[in-house]
């Protein structure tokens, strides 16, 4: 029996995994590699959709399938297979419309299959998709979207989100989940399609105990995964909710915070 067999490490990608310069550290690569080789089960668990993940697949080691969206898409790329799908419901266009009504200067990315569409783009609409490498088409209205949509990232400065976030979990609560996974991207998902649930369903799919889970991530949208992870791990430079909320902070992004993750790992298991 190898040493970290029946052991779940789940990472999120930007800003945990990746450093503010976009790649993977060999820090991170190299301590990767040997935690798989000791029969280690590695995965990520991103924000980024199916499109804006795929170029980064050759980048990262892993040996399961991936959370995309946020927790809306469970991806086996070793298989190219979705394995589940969540979508906002079909009264998500209305109640869309209703957001742009009552926050006139709000932007959005929807993402539909492989595609995304944006209604009214804004300067981080521009340093987003810059940032993903993707392409969009611009729609005047949310109607003009096809359906269904998987996830949507509303875009604009912080304070302005924050009134949005308010405004969403207190008109629709049992419809959605409505989470920054950074300053300046609000998601929305279908109700329970979070990190945390679907990190859960991989740890059943591959039986995987719950004592041998170990989580990663830097913010709001992490939590669900880190809270019910056996150790829930962040960078030292996480966003201030998840340092308050209690876990084991490591080194930050930059300074190769999963090789950091994975030293203690092999402490703990040794």
């Amino acid at each position: 029996m190898a040493k970290f067999d029946g052991v779940l490490l789940v990472s999120d990608f930007d800003d945990t995994l990746i450093g503010s310069d976009l790649t993977l550290s060999q820090e991170n690569r190299r301590a990767i590699l040997s935690f798989m080789e000791q029969g280690g089960i590695f995965t990520v668990a991103t924000g980024r959709s199916y499109l804006t993940f795929l170029p980064q697949l050759p980048m990262v080691p892993l040996n399961a399938p991936v959370v995309l969206s946020n927790g809306a898409v469970l991806y086996d790329f070793k298989k190219d297979k979705s394995l589940f799908t969540s979508s906002l419901p079909g009264r998500a266009v209305g109640d869309l419309a209703e957001v742009i009504r009552q926050f006139p200067k709000i932007g959005f990315e929807a993402y539909h299959g492989e595609a995304m569409y944006a209604f009214s783009p804004n300067q981080i609409t521009f340093n987003h998709v810059r940032k993903v490498g993707i392409s969009f088409t611009q729609c005047a209205s949310p109607r003009e979207m096809p359906l269904p949509l998987i996830k949507v990232i509303f875009q604009q400065r912080t304070d302005y989100l924050t009134q949005v976030q308010g405004y969403i979990k207190s008109r629709w609560p049992e419809h959605y989940e409505i989470i920054f996974s950074n300053h300046h991207l609000l998601e929305m998902t279908a109700k329970n399609s979070t990190k945390g649930a679907l990190v859960l369903k991989l740890a059943a799919l591959l039986g995987i105990d719950r004592s041998n889970l170990y989580c990663i991530g830097d913010n709001q949208n992490d939590i669900p995964m880190l809270e019910l992870a056996h150790i829930g791990f962040c960078p030292s430079d996480a966003a201030p909710e998840v340092l308050r909320s209690g876990f084991r902070a490591v080194s930050s992004c930059n300074n190769h915070s999963v090789r950091d993750v994975i030293a203690i790992l092999n402490g703990l298991y040794a």
